[in-house]
């Protein structure tokens, strides 16, 4: 459990808020860039840039203890994984499919937390998940029994990875690392990713507008996203914190209404409001009431002449 005060907790819970709605806002322009290129090269190019743009702003972060060092890179080898698997699938399934299925991290984080490092969230958490499961099925659901084919078996696949990744960083994230984990992690998943898309040879973007939006999901929403996530899971456990980050479809929803156009629906009533339900409780549980000090029994005055 996370030794931290209320106050930062609570703060944490909001940042992981934040990070969620950042990855909501920016999921249609990701599957249009990946038209135009290849998974490795896009994921590659992306992790370069954010790890350039993290090693300009921290250098002195490089500089870390060997222990660090190892965490960083194998967490780094687990974001890779989650990235790959995740935007191979939805080259191979529909958005919401891949929405729902990614979210299953919320139940996989705690059954991965006990089994690793036998952690047992409180029961107002697991209410917290299960109310998160329900509302992602119900903002995410289709008409028509979906099959299982292979964009949905790999983004099962993604959704065990990140469901690792954020029990990893729950687990090594301190204060004191956060900066120098995300350096590693961003250098190891560009390194990875890069190698992969050589193998063909590297395809960048061809227009300014691709490149465009090639930086904002590099710096804002890889870069910034990704210290993010590391200084608020040094506060937040990782149970919580898988619950508010799974807001995602929530989140994307919510912006498609306001800046796309659609319409609100039921489905969003419904499946929106059991998430926000869940994401209160969760921001609760990461803020717990104070509860009154027991009254100091009175002393009696030593005796003096």
């Amino acid at each position: 459990m996370k030794e931290v005060g209320n106050r930062e907790g609570a703060v944490g819970a909001w940042v992981l808020l934040a990070v969620a709605a950042c990855w909501g806002l920016t999921f249609f322009s990701t599957k249009s860039l990946l038209t135009r290129l290849p998974v490795t090269d896009y994921l590659g190019v992306r992790f370069a840039i954010a790890a350039l743009t993290l090693i300009v702003c921290a250098p002195k972060s490089l500089r870390m203890r060997r222990a660090i060092l190892f965490r960083g890179v194998l967490i780094g080898c687990v974001f890779s994984v989650a990235q790959l698997t995740q935007a191979s699938g939805l080259q191979h399934t529909t958005a919401s499919v891949s929405a729902f299925i990614t979210g299953l991290y919320v139940l996989f984080t705690p059954l991965l937390g006990t089994i690793m490092f036998k952690a047992k969230p409180r029961p107002v958490v697991w209410a917290a998940v299960g109310l998160a499961f329900v509302g992602l099925a119900v903002l995410t659901a289709r008409p028509g029994r979906v099959a299982f084919g292979l964009g949905e078996w790999l983004t099962l696949v993604s959704a065990v990875f990140w469901a690792l990744h954020i029990v990893l960083i729950g687990r090594w994230s301190s204060p004191r690392d956060v900066m120098s984990l995300t350096i590693v992690q961003t250098i190891t998943a560009a390194l990875i990713l890069l190698a992969l898309g050589q193998q063909d040879g590297l395809t960048l973007p061809r227009t300014l507008v691709d490149w465009a939006w090639m930086a904002f999901l590099a710096i804002v929403v890889g870069a910034f996203t990704e210290f993010a996530q590391f200084w608020a899971q040094a506060r937040v456990e990782a149970t919580r914190a898988s619950v508010l980050m799974v807001t995602e479809p929530l989140w994307a929803a919510v912006f498609a209404v306001l800046f796309g156009g659609e319409s609100v629906t039921w489905r969003l009533l419904g499946g929106g409001g059991l998430m926000a339900a869940s994401m209160f409780i969760a921001i609760r549980a990461a803020n717990p009431p104070q509860s009154p000090l027991p009254p100091v029994p009175a002393q009696p005055m030593p005796y003096t002449q």
